[in-house]
């Protein structure tokens, strides 16, 4: 049977009513996305059959749009048993133990921005920043009296600015071979954006935090005691992170480094606990660490395991479920078409790059299609007007990468909801270097633009 697609305004009649609906269920009646998109879904889902579409081809659809979303679900897996078997080990505790005897509760939000960016750049993968380094950041916020919210918010934002610049990050190398480009040249000038924005949100971070804690030091050495009487803290206990970072640096992909760092820490724990049955650690993997001690001890320090990422692994099913229809329609190809029309200028072609990539991942929900499907649509563009593939691949980055963590049901925002345990995303607020970084990006193509239209001039004169 013959492709068939909506048209523009069926299809912008249809993105309209999806966001109303989210909107709506999300926001106003604080639903967990799952069933809002869900909902979504099975509106798509008999509305194409409606509109024409066979079975098979709205089949496909799903099929086509839940495969990106593979490789993400089984990191999502490798990190439950990743948090786990880190709890269990005592790499967590050991962490938070340093972490409070080195950190100043004045700036402990811009520390944790920053440190995460650092550790960011060195392994190459926020997920990984986050789950790790993060999930410790969170534990010893929560103890400083800092919200939950603000400190996800840090930890988020330091992890994909670390993403963003480092060597080893899938999106760097995703968008330099989608566009042709060499990883160094969009590094380079992916930090002429980059920079700008991790140094505004330093400050505001120190801002932040400057004024909104008076933690109370004596609770925190009470937490610091019973994290060395509970678990083995010490050098050995920190190996896991030594593992991760030599495979990170080696440039291992994402699903046997973190299965190395978790059998890693799995052996520490076996040590430390030599009782520890074989049926004890299936249930460890299975359904994570379980602290048994004080109220907030307990809460600090249980989580992780595979049952605890399988609500996450339902929502994007769902959610790339949704996306793979909208593909199928023809709706997302429409939208693009829409915005190829307007680019005329530089500026213009670099908003419509990023606000393409900002759609793709609200409607979509996956960080890869937000950089594969602009940058296909819009790499003839740039060529035309004789702009360089790293002001396209900067571009991307800022609408695509940067912009994931901050969408609900997008993989990103999935993930990191149910990595930190967060039950809103009120993270999105303080999450300040992806909601920084498209504005300077943008401001930088105006500037290049007006440039560009200056020497033209002076090139007639």
């Amino acid at each position: 049977m013959e492709k068939q697609q909506l048209r523009m305004t069926e299809s912008l009649g249809v993105i309209v009513v999806m966001f109303l609906i989210l909107g709506t269920l999300i926001i106003k009646y604080k639903m967990s996305p799952q069933i809002p998109i869900l909902c979504v879904f099975t509106l798509l889902l008999f509305y194409g059959r409606l509109r024409g579409f066979a079975w098979d081809q709205i089949i496909d659809g799903i099929a086509e749009g839940i495969k990106p979303g593979i490789i993400p679900m089984m990191i999502f897996m490798m990190i439950g048993l990743l948090i786990s078997t880190w709890l269990a080990s005592g790499t967590i505790a050991t962490i938070m133990v340093i972490g409070f005897d080195l950190i100043s509760v004045k700036f402990f939000i811009p520390t944790v921005f920053l440190t995460c960016g650092i550790v960011g750049i060195i392994v190459g993968n926020a997920f990984t920043t986050i789950s790790t380094l993060g999930l410790a950041f969170m534990g010893i916020g929560h103890v400083l009296g800092f919200s939950n919210a603000m400190t996800a918010g840090a930890i988020v934002a330091g992890g994909f600015l670390g993403n963003n610049l480092s060597p080893l990050s899938d999106t760097s190398n995703l968008t330099t071979s989608l566009i042709g480009n060499r990883v160094p040249e969009h590094l380079k000038n992916t930090a002429k954006s980059a920079v700008p924005a991790a140094l505004i949100a330093a400050v505001i971070y120190a801002v932040i935090g400057f004024r909104s804690t008076s933690a109370d030091l004596s609770r925190v050495d009470v937490i610091s005691k019973a994290l060395k009487a509970s678990f083995h803290v010490g050098a050995w206990s920190l190996l896991p992170i030594l593992v991760l970072l030599i495979m990170s640096l080696r440039q291992v992909p994402a699903i046997p480094t973190l299965l190395a760092g978790s059998f890693t820490a799995l052996v520490l724990a076996k040590i430390w606990t030599p009782s520890l049955s074989f049926a004890q650690i299936s249930n460890l993997l299975m359904n994570g660490f379980q602290m048994h001690g004080s109220k907030l001890l307990n809460t600090l320090m249980s989580g992780g395991g595979i049952a605890h990422m399988l609500n996450s692994i339902a929502l994007i099913l769902c959610a790339l479920s949704m996306g793979g229809l909208l593909m199928q329609y023809g709706v997302v190809d429409q939208l693009l078409l829409a915005l190829q029309k307007l680019v005329n200028t530089p500026f213009k072609l670099v908003l419509a790059t990023i606000v393409s990539g900002v759609a793709v991942n609200v409607m979509i929900g996956e960080e890869y299609l937000s950089e594969i499907l602009p940058g296909t649509a819009f790499k003839s563009a740039y060529e035309e007007q004789h702009l360089s593939k790293n002001m396209l691949t900067r571009s991307l980055v800022a609408g695509g990468a940067d912009i994931n963590p901050l969408v609900p049901w997008s993989v990103s925002g999935i993930f990191i909801a149910g990595t930190l345990s967060l039950h809103d995303y009120g993270y999105v607020a303080f999450t300040l270097y992806p909601l920084l970084n498209p504005l300077v990006t943008l401001i930088l193509a105006a500037l290049s633009g007006r440039r560009q239209r200056k020497n033209q001039k002076q090139a007639l004169a």
